[in-house]
């Protein structure tokens, strides 16, 4: 599953099943994991979002997250997450992808974590600007240990262009 299907989807609280939001981003670490999701918040300006934990999720589909109960959303400092996919001040999506040796892979458009690995991120999907992903599509890059997250790069390890695969082209499905 990529993360940018996950963002949108309506959350829901097992105990009553009532709706408590949509979901606006999501939360990782430096050990490519995801953390949380974040929820849309009426308050624009406030330093504060709100979250759930990865462990209060229940369950997640295409179509909706189960949570808990509403006990687990929680008031995060914005400043104490440590990355987010596609806002904030760490966020990944258009982070620029760097070799150690000095090559740019392009830019991350999204992250792919299997459903039955629970919340580690495997791939990065990789973007080599819009005509390159119409003529080639994007790239796939198998995540490693040796992978570390910048303040503005993601540093790979130097052979990680030969490990690039195809990902499927939007243009042609």
């Amino acid at each position: 599953m990529k993360l940018q299907d996950m963002i949108g989807l309506t959350v829901y609280e097992v105990e009553e099943g009532n709706e408590i939001g949509k979901i606006v981003d999501c939360l990782l670490d430096s050990n490519w994991n995801i953390t949380g999701i974040e929820l849309e918040s009426k308050s624009f300006f406030s330093g504060h979002v709100k979250v759930v934990a990865w462990e209060d999720i229940v369950a997640y589909g295409e179509d909706a997250v189960m949570i808990r109960s509403k006990d687990a959303i929680v008031k995060a400092d914005t400043d104490h997450i440590p990355y987010t996919f596609l806002s904030g001040k760490n966020k990944l999506k258009d982070m620029q992808v760097l070799t150690a040796s000095g090559t740019i892979l392009g830019r991350i458009s999204d992250v792919y974590f299997d459903q039955k690995l629970g919340n580690t991120i495997v791939a990065l999907e990789i973007s080599d600007g819009l005509v390159t992903d119409l003529i080639e599509g994007r790239k796939w890059l198998p995540c490693s240990h040796e992978m570390s997250i910048g303040e503005n790069a993601v540093l790979v390890p130097a052979k990680s262009e030969e490990r690039l695969q195809k990902a499927i082209n939007i243009a042609n499905g």
